[in-house]
């Protein structure tokens, strides 16, 4: 490629694309003619000393003058690009690790060195969104062994920070996910920070539910914090909930993610490389993981449950770390809100001890944080949650709640939407089941977790005797249009409570 014409200028177009990496340009511009770029051709972008590959989108529409590209926001950030930058652009080398993938599809057992050959080029952002999905599709389905587990999970714990703290024991907490509401960790972390064990959170947003830990987080205090800004937080309070994106913990993590929610594969080595990555990452070596099992949850039997939880222990005791595996009731949601403010709002109920807080979301938390409090040593069996109910009904647990906020920016109180709509029972009758997937699928065309007071709020639970035009739930919107999207899904989907009528 000639290095003189090879080289365009880059403009802002705002457009993000999340963790893919991708390039605009006009299908007409000198460097497509000449190299015979088309969409969706692979390219190599080159900014001063740093390089990414992208894939081409192009734009025929006079958004882009012909010696002008565009970026997504990720390409923009991985290569730190400014507006007016002029980029090189070439023809990318053969990704070997593509190799590798390829093996593995055809059922080869891959080594450490592949595996991290794989990881390396995912986070340096080499892979497009095809070729990511060609290996998650490939490791799905029982093809990774308890050896390939191991590998990939130290393959994405190397490629990304590594933190360590001044005490020996370090805990943290996860859910598995699939289940509405169930926002105990911002509960769980005052009552065992305040308890004395560094507990440093690091959460996901939302990518398809509702809302995330650290999008309900944001509705009371930044959560976009840098390692540095996290250090400092959980030296002065034992603890932090934060966004995990933002310290590098795992960088491989979200993006496999991303592309595994979009498949709706739900591999258990996969699974159980990103906890654990993640966890070590962050420098976590007692760990609680909840798994809520239920029919429309993500784990949906007993038996999936037990040998996810086997596996875990395995993995975790190679990597000398300890898991304590907590199989729960993920029948229906937890708390009564689902979506980042109404989540936000039960969360202030149970720590205030109000007394309409919700009583699932308080008892889960409790029961969560006591066998937290347990890895101490020196607390017996069934002690810790009646340390950790203290805690929460002295108030101490909502002042250190409060005291993590401030030290991470701000104390806000949650927003109220500007639009309602309940929906009522159509006769009288008893609540036999309720959709989870369905209620997380009506929070979202409400505009969860986008608009941050966007929702759904749960009037009954499972057994719940109801009244002909008593109201089942409320769905929060911003907008008209957000509320007749999210009741379209109603006339498709009717039944997301189900009722037996009563004659």
């Amino acid at each position: 490629m000639n290095g003189k014409t090879n080289k365009l200028h880059l403009k802002k177009l705002g457009i993000d694309t999340y963790k893919e990496a991708v390039i605009f340009m006009r299908k007409d511009c000198h460097v497509c003619r000449s190299e015979g770029f088309d969409v969706p051709a692979r390219i190599r972008v080159s900014l001063n000393d740093k390089n990414i590959l992208a894939t081409l989108h192009t734009i025929n529409n006079g958004l882009l003058n012909p010696h002008e590209a565009s970026l997504s926001k990720y390409a923009w950030e991985l290569l730190g690009a400014k507006e007016g930058d002029e980029i090189h652009l070439s023809h990318p080398k053969p990704l070997q690790s593509l190799s590798f993938v390829r093996s593995k599809i055809y059922g080869e057992k891959l080594n450490f060195e592949k595996y991290s050959h794989i990881i390396s080029d995912i986070t340096k952002g080499y892979y497009s969104d095809i070729y990511i999905s060609s290996f998650l599709t490939a490791c799905a389905g029982g093809r990774l062994d308890y050896d390939e587990i191991l590998d990939i999970t130290n393959a994405m714990i190397n490629v990304g920070e590594r933190l360590t703290w001044p005490n020996k024991m370090v805990v943290d907490k996860h859910c598995v996910g699939g289940l509405p509401g169930n926002r105990t960790t911002l509960i769980v972390v005052p009552i065992v920070t305040y308890f004395g064990l560094t507990m440093p959170k690091t959460s996901s947003r939302a990518i398809t539910s509702p809302a995330g830990t650290a999008d309900t987080m944001e509705i009371f205090a930044p959560v976009n914090l840098d390692i540095k800004e996290m250090q400092k937080v959980v030296k002065q309070e034992n603890g932090c909930i934060i966004w995990g994106g933002s310290v590098n913990l795992s960088p491989a993590d979200d993006m496999l993610i991303r592309v595994e929610k979009a498949l709706d594969i739900d591999s258990e080595g996969q699974l159980i490389a990103s906890v654990l990555s993640k966890k070590v990452s962050a420098g976590s070596n007692n760990i609680l993981i909840d798994v809520p099992v239920g029919p429309t949850a993500k784990v949906r039997t007993f038996e999936m449950a037990n040998d996810l939880s086997i596996l875990f222990k395995k993995i975790a005791k190679t990597l000398d770390i300890k898991v304590e595996m907590v199989i729960s009731d993920g029948i229906q949601p937890i708390g009564r809100g689902i979506g980042p403010a109404l989540e936000a709002r039960d969360v202030l109920a149970v720590l205030k001890n109000e007394i309409n807080a919700p009583k699932d979301l308080r008892e889960k938390s409790l029961d969560i944080a006591g066998k937290i409090i347990e890895f101490s040593s020196d607390i017996k069996y069934g002690e810790g949650r009646k340390i950790a109910e203290n805690i929460l009904k002295k108030g101490y647990a909502f002042e250190k709640f409060k005291d993590i906020c401030l030290a991470q920016g701000s104390f806000n109180e949650p927003p109220t939407a500007s639009h309602t709509y309940k929906v009522l029972s159509k006769y009288c009758g008893r609540v036999t089941a309720i959709d989870n997937r369905q209620i997380s699928r009506l929070a979202k065309l409400a505009g969860a977790p986008q608009d941050k007071a966007a929702g759904v709020d749960m009037h009954i639970s499972l057994q719940s005797v109801v009244e002909k035009n008593e109201p089942l739930f409320t769905i929060h919107t911003e907008s008209n249009g957000a509320l007749n999207y999210a009741l379209s899904l109603l006339e498709q989907v009717p039944e997301i409570i189900q009722l037996e009528a009563f004659e």
